[in-house]
């Protein structure tokens, strides 16, 4: 993978982030409310939730032209994530009409989690290394 390739799957991968947040959430309690939607009926939960990973889901598609220079937002996502999806299963095992969320949102989170993890570190070496060459090219001369 080459440097260029690294920072591009980091935009992507912020990008298609960003629009989950933004559009996807609604449309997954469409599709799978048990794994999606907590409690029954109607729920003023559900819309500040919608709101905040809205907002979020801005920022990281606004984060995607420059990954490097929005790493503390990057990190706050990730973060985030992993301390959400760790409420909700410790929720969903105390519930039992909330177990389908072990097998919805809270392992979604952890991918992406997971993932803007392993590209943003792959991103961030590839600056490392992109800056090595540069101190020493500036040492050479």
């Amino acid at each position: 993978m080459t440097d260029s390739t690294r920072i591009t799957s980091l935009r992507y991968a912020l990008i298609a982030t960003g629009v989950i947040f933004i559009a996807g959430l609604e449309t997954l309690v469409q599709i799978w409310p048990s794994g999606w939607h907590w409690g029954m009926g109607h729920s003023h939960y559900w819309n500040m939730i919608v709101v905040v990973y809205a907002t979020l889901g801005i920022f990281l598609i606004r984060a995607s032209r420059d990954p490097l220079g929005n790493l503390s937002l990057i990190w706050f996502t990730v973060w985030s994530s992993v301390a959400h999806s760790l409420a909700m299963a410790l929720s969903a095992l105390g519930d039992t009409a909330e177990r389908g969320h072990l097998i919805g949102d809270v392992p979604a989170l952890l991918i992406i989690a997971a993932s803007l993890t392993i590209l943003t570190q792959r991103a961030c070496q590839t600056e490392i290394t992109t800056l090595g060459v540069r101190w020493a090219s500036r040492d050479a001369a």
